[in-house]
């Protein structure tokens, strides 16, 4: 039953009522499981460029970069950073004093070489009016974690990851936000030296990440010779999803009111939606590396981007001859090879199609929004993976996909994601301009089966979560997809604080 206050509380939300109908209904029949052809592989549907290829695709890329067209770097950056501390939580709540587990010990006798280590250094002196030194000399292991994560500390473990220090330059210690600042100077600057990042931020951190572009960039600019355009925005209100209860009714909290919560990463196709682009890169805020060891991802970014680039030229192209009606049998016949063997789309029933029909098909399957995907080798770090999976209507495409789209009960589905032999980085390059440049409306392109639903709790209250098709997996399952392998050394990402601690981060 839908009262006068929540009509008020969905109206400010931007959300419908028909649309709270449609997230019940998910509740109550779940998502059905993905339907598997096979793992990707380099074999089986992963790019594996040699020397010569790469070449020809770098060259393109930077052939690109000298046009007109706009390149944007969009990277999601509003998680908090709370998970990463969730050891040292621990520890605080514990009812040990000194360090016990491994990653306790290890915390502590290296602390010294965690970028942040100065700034914390200096909050501990002004808030207890010691240095980390002495209090570790006197036990005071607590009182350095209570400084590092809460106030009046650095409330580390309240801000977003993009903010903290991650890395130790001579010339100052630099954040996440920071080195992606970097990484467009050395991979995405337009023909008139223009550097476009994008970053979503939640709306109570968006005036320190706006402090800090602001603080930033002219430094960059100066050293990079560039001209950074850095935006903002945030998850949309109207992406919230319904919370249900375990009966699949709506949640209301204890005042009446129904509960909403973020729709997850997959709500962000609508910020990716907004920007005004030909071309988009995609990377997590946490996947950073040191200047020392940029090489490969300033390769590797500019590889993808040089074959998206490349693919799309050959679609285009294809498109136009489709549109002419100028074309013969062989032709068809060539384009159709293309979709099946490049961007590893098929459909077993386009052989009992005419050519007026085949043509019909390839159109609609080539003027799509496509996106090019690194993907590493498989070393157990925890992820979606690249697979040929069916879709609804009846063709097979590369998607990635996590464990939860996949029916572990079923020992073949099973065998096939175990036995996947790369994993999803995020590591994307996205074209988002049809053949006539216009802009496609990528909410067309989203399977709405592939949501999660999680559980979770409120004041002790069980609940149901709702997350939308993930960014880079339902979300993008209607897109030209293409797989390339790209090496371990361009996936860095910092799950835990100690991770600051690895070779590659230091």
């Amino acid at each position: 039953m839908i009262t006068q206050q929540d009509k008020e509380l969905l109206s400010r939300k931007g959300i419908s009522e028909a649309k709270i109908a449609e997230q019940l209904t998910c509740f109550e029949k779940g998502f059905p499981y993905l339907k598997l052809f096979a793992a990707a592989s380099v074999d089986n549907g992963i790019m594996a460029p040699d020397a010569d290829e790469q070449k020809k695709y770098l060259d393109t890329w930077e052939a690109y970069t000298q046009t007109d067209k706009t390149v944007v770097k969009f990277v999601p950056a509003s998680g908090a950073a709370s998970r990463m501390f969730k050891n040292l939580f621990e520890f605080l709540s514990s009812d040990h004093d000194a360090p016990q587990t491994d990653f306790e010990k290890t915390f502590f006798e290296k602390i010294e070489r965690f970028a942040f280590y100065p700034d914390l250094d200096e909050a501990c002196l002004k808030v207890v009016g010691k240095r980390i030194a002495d209090l570790v000399a006197e036990g005071g292991y607590k009182t350095v974690v209570k400084t590092l994560l809460e106030q009046p500390g650095l409330n580390y473990g309240s801000l977003p990851k993009g903010l903290l220090k991650f890395h130790r330059y001579d010339d100052g210690n630099r954040t996440p936000v920071e080195e992606h600042l970097v990484e467009g100077a050395l991979y995405a600057t337009n023909r008139n030296g223009k550097v476009n990042v994008h970053f979503t931020v939640s709306p109570e951190h968006r005036i320190l990440f706006q402090a800090l572009a602001d603080a930033k960039a002219p430094v960059y600019a100066k050293r990079y010779g560039v001209d950074y355009n850095i935006t903002f925005s945030e998850q949309k209100s109207s992406t919230d999803t319904i919370a249900a209860d375990m009966d699949n009714k709506p949640f209301r909290n204890d005042d009446g009111s129904l509960l909403f919560r973020p729709g997850g990463h997959g709500a962000l196709i609508e910020n990716l939606n907004d920007l005004d682009a030909d071309v988009i890169f995609i990377k997590n805020i946490d996947n950073v590396v040191p200047d020392k060891r940029k090489g490969d991802t300033v390769l590797y970014k500019k590889l993808i981007a040089g074959i998206l680039i490349d693919l799309q030229q050959k679609v285009f192209a294809y498109l136009h001859l489709l549109d002419s009606g100028k074309y013969t049998h062989e032709q068809v016949l060539e384009i159709l090879q293309f979709l099946q063997k490049e961007l590893h789309c098929k459909n077993p029933e386009t052989k009992n199609l005419e050519d007026s029909e085949l043509a019909i098909y390839l159109k609609k399957k080539l003027n799509r929004p496509m996106r090019v995907c690194g993907m590493v080798k498989n070393v157990g770090e925890p992820g979606g993976g690249p697979f040929l999976a069916y879709n609804s209507d009846g063709t097979i495409s590369l998607q990635i996909l996590e464990s939860s789209q996949i029916d572990m009960n079923d020992p073949e589905k099973k065998a096939m994601f175990e036995q996947g032999t790369h994993f999803n980085p995020v590591d994307l390059v996205c074209a988002v301009r049809d053949y006539k440049g216009h802009k496609f409306d990528l909410v067309n392109y989203v399977d709405k089966a592939t949501g999660f639903i999680s559980h979770k709790s409120k004041n002790g209250r069980e609940l149901k979560a709702l997350e939308l098709p993930g960014l880079w997996n339902g979300a993008m399952s209607d897109w030209n997809t293409v797989f390339v392998e790209v090496p371990l050394t361009t996936f860095n990402p910092v799950k835990t604080v100690n991770d600051l601690l690895r070779e590659q981060h230091q």
